[in-house]
C-alpha cells in the first residue's frame, strides 16, 4: 500500500493512504461509484483482494462491491481492522474469507503520537490489552493474520537499532497474537531498501530478528521492484518466512524509488501489464511457501474493479 503525503491534486479526488485510515478508522468510507464484473477465467488456487483496490466502493456500495470481486472469481479478501465487523457478514454470504487484516500502525507499535487522527483510538486499543482486543476482535471474525501495513515518515529512523527495536515489538505482538490464534505480519514499502548507515537495508534487519515463528512477512512485489530490488531474488532470500504476498505490477517506464511520495500514480498497472515477471515470481512463491495471494492496485486508470478483473484473468494462466 502507498501513502501520499499530500492530497491528490489533479481533480479525481482519490483517496490518499492517510486518508483512507483516518476515515475507515470511523468506519465509513464513503462511495463515489459502484463497480460490477462478470466471472473470467477461474485460477487454479484461491486469489484474494486487498480492498484498499476498492476503499472508495466500500460505502453503500460495499455490497455489490464485494459480489463483483466475487463474480470475477476471487475468494479471499485483506482489509483494514476496522471494516471487518461491517463487511464480514457480507463476505461470508458471498463465500468470500476474510484471510487477513491491516491493523492501525499504532496498536502494534504504540506511536500515537504518530498517528494524530488516530488518537481517540488509544482508549479502547492502546497497550498490550488493546493490541489483544484488536486481535481477538478479528479472529472473531475468522481472520487467520494481523499485519502491520504501513508507518508513517515522521516515525521512522535511518538506524539499524530502529527496525531492531521494531522487529521485538512486532515479536511481542507475535506472542500476543499465537495466544488468540493469530499471526503477525510486517508489510513492506519502498523505504525498507534504504540503505542503512551500516550497509543493510532496513528490511534485512527486521527479518534478521523477527520470530519466524511469530511473525511472517507479507511481500509487497511492486515496492520491492519499484526500488530496483528483484522480487523473485527476494521471495527466494524468504523462503519460510513469507506466508502472504502483495501482486501488483509497475509500469515499464516507472522510475526508481524508495519514498512513496516519487511513485506517481500511473506506475502502478494490472498483474500482467507491467514490468515485473509474474510467471517468474508466482513460481518462487509457490516453492517459497507463501499461503495467500492478494492483488492490490493502490490506483488505477479508471473502474478499479475492471482492473482487478484484468489482473484476475491474467494470473489465472498463472496459478
Amino acid at each position: 500500500m502507498s501513502d501520499r503525503s499530500r492530497r491528490d491534486t489533479n481533480g479525481t479526488g482519490a483517496w490518499t493512504r492517510r486518508e483512507w485510515l483516518r476515515v475507515t478508522a470511523a468506519g465509513a468510507v464513503q462511495a463515489i461509484a459502484a463497480g460490477s464484473a462478470l466471472a473470467g477465467a477461474r485460477a487454479s488456487r484461491p486469489l484474494g483482494v486487498q480492498l484498499y483496490t476498492v476503499r472508495d466502493r466500500l460505502g453503500e456500495n460495499a455490497a455489490e462491491t464485494l459480489e463483483a470481486i466475487a463474480a470475477i472469481g476471487y475468494k479471499e479478501l485483506e482489509l483494514g481492522r476496522a471494516d471487518v465487523p461491517r463487511l464480514a457478514p457480507i463476505a461470508r454470504d458471498l463465500g468470500l474469507s476474510l484471510a487477513s487484516t491491516h491493523l492501525e500502525a499504532p496498536i502494534v507499535t504504540g506511536q500515537w503520537e504518530a498517528w494524530p487522527f488516530l488518537s481517540r483510538l488509544k482508549e479502547s486499543y492502546g497497550g498490550d490489552d488493546g493490541l489483544k482486543r484488536a486481535v481477538d476482535e478479528v479472529k472473531g471474525y475468522g481472520v487467520k493474520y494481523a499485519v502491520l501495513p504501513y508507518l508513517m515518515a515522521g516515525e521512522r529512523r535511518l538506524e539499524a537499532s530502529y527496525y531492531e527495536r521494531l522487529a521485538d515489538r512486532l515479536n511481542h505482538a507475535g506472542q500476543i497474537g499465537r495466544a488468540a490464534g493469530v499471526k503477525f505480519g510486517y508489510h513492506n514499502h519502498g523505504f525498507e531498501f534504504e540503505a542503512l548507515p551500516d550497509g543493510r537495508r532496513a528490511l534485512d534487519v527486521l527479518a534478521s530478528r523477527m520470530d519466524p515463528s511469530l511473525v511472517t512477512l507479507e511481500l509487497d512485489v511492486f515496492w520491492v521492484g519499484i526500488t530496483g530490488a528483484d522480487p523473485v531474488e527476494l521471495i527466494q532470500q524468504y523462503a519460510g518466512r513469507t506466508e502472504l504476498l502483495h501482486l501488483k505490477d509497475k509500469a515499464k517506464t516507472a522510475p526508481r524509488a524508495t519514498q512513496e511520495q516519487d511513485v506517481p500514480r500511473d506506475a502502478f498497472v494490472e498483474v500482467g501489464n507491467g514490468a515485473l515477471d509474474f510467471a517468474a515470481i508466482v513460481k518462487a512463491a509457490e516453492g517459497a511457501g507463501v499461503k495467500h495471494f492478494f492483488v492490490e492496485q493502490d490506483h488505477t486508470p479508471g473502474d478499479p474493479i475492471a482492473s482487478l478483473k484484468q489482473s484476475y484473468q491474467n494470473l489465472s494462466k498463472l496459478i
